[in-house]
């Protein structure tokens, strides 16, 4: 099942070839609500030290308070920060044709039935989920996820809205299509595509025009980079190179979610023990608190593991206080 956790393949395409669409298809949607279970109860962080509390269950009363301040509860019974966590599923360039992809939507409709009134789901703290499936499926999986609770990303886009750019594809464009997320930095992009942290940074401008749009901003290092003790450099500069110029109002209104993928870990099967999964992202939350300089900032967003994960390893690495999630 760990080949297409959560509608998601590893860069050799898992066991999409191999095998019969309903088989690969089932198991993802197992995969999906083990993934989802492992995540257990909503958790609270307090400023600063991060560390794991309790968090109050949520009231009617609590629903109608957020439905009052748009969205957000104010509750004095929670006074600790909370981070919703959030699994993503990046399908790559998988499947092969588009009837296998309408299968495996039509699956993972069927079976993830976790949180389908997303309004609720949030203030419960139930885990928000997201598909990346290849830009020509889009457009199905909006309509085929529609009320399921899965929202649908792009895996890249553009940092042009019109003109003269053969093959590019604008936010504008995304969010029409019904997108509510967009992919930016994947490691794939950088190593086998040549973006910068500056490109990068354009596409994350642009996407910040659309108010609809959310990014998940990739980050990590190579083997040799962290064999060579570069983590807390490399992503500190690839924080800073992606959000150069960005307000940090905008990162503690949960419109950049970050995603940490050690690239040595991404279709190797080799996966970061849960250690080392929370020391990255620490350093990742030392590198916002100290560009913004603010310890909110760095408590606030969310951070997930990018790495190549199964449903066995998602408990364990969210098991850490600085796990939010994962992007698998």
């Amino acid at each position: 099942g760990g080949d297409w956790c959560f509608g998601a393949t590893d860069d050799d395409g898992g066991t999409l070839v191999d095998s019969p669409p309903s088989e690969y298809a089932a198991a993802s949607a197992n995969d999906v609500a083990a993934s989802l279970e492992s995540l257990g109860p909503p958790r609270s962080y307090g400023l600063g030290s991060w560390r794991k509390e309790a968090s109050a269950p949520v009231t009617p009363a609590d629903v109608e308070t957020a439905a009052a301040v748009g969205g957000e509860s104010s509750a004095t019974t929670r006074p600790q920060l909370r981070r919703r966590p959030i699994v993503a599923g990046n399908w790559k360039l998988n499947p092969a044709t588009k009837g296998e992809a309408i299968t495996l939507l039509k699956l993972l409709a069927a079976n993830f039935v976790n949180h389908r009134d997303d309004a609720i789901s949030a203030l419960s703290g139930a885990p928000e989920a997201v598909i990346f499936p290849p830009l020509p499926y889009v457009a199905d999986a909006v309509c085929i996820l529609e009320g399921s609770g899965i929202q649908v990303g792009a895996q890249n886009v553009g940092c042009n809205e019109k003109g003269a750019f053969t093959g590019e594809i604008a936010p504008s464009m995304l969010v029409s299509s019904g997108c509510s997320y967009v992919l930016l930095g994947h490691s794939e992009r950088r190593t086998i595509f040549g973006e910068t942290d500056a490109h990068v940074n354009a596409c994350l401008r642009k996407c910040l025009e659309q108010p609809a749009l959310r990014i998940i901003l990739c980050v990590g290092e190579t083997l040799r980079e962290y064999e060579g003790g570069m983590l807390e450099r490399v992503v500190d500069a690839q924080i800073r190179g992606g959000l150069d110029g960005i307000d940090v109002g905008v990162l503690m209104a949960d419109r950049v979610v970050i995603a940490y993928e050690p690239v040595w870990a991404i279709g190797t099967g080799l996966v970061a023990t849960p250690d080392q999964a929370q020391a990255a992202h620490v350093a990742i939350r030392n590198s916002l608190s100290n560009h913004y300089g603010s310890e909110e900032v760095g408590a606030s967003v969310r951070i997930q593991y990018g790495g190549s994960v199964t449903p066995e390893s998602t408990e364990q690495l969210m098991g850490e206080v600085d796990v939010d999630g994962a992007l698998v």
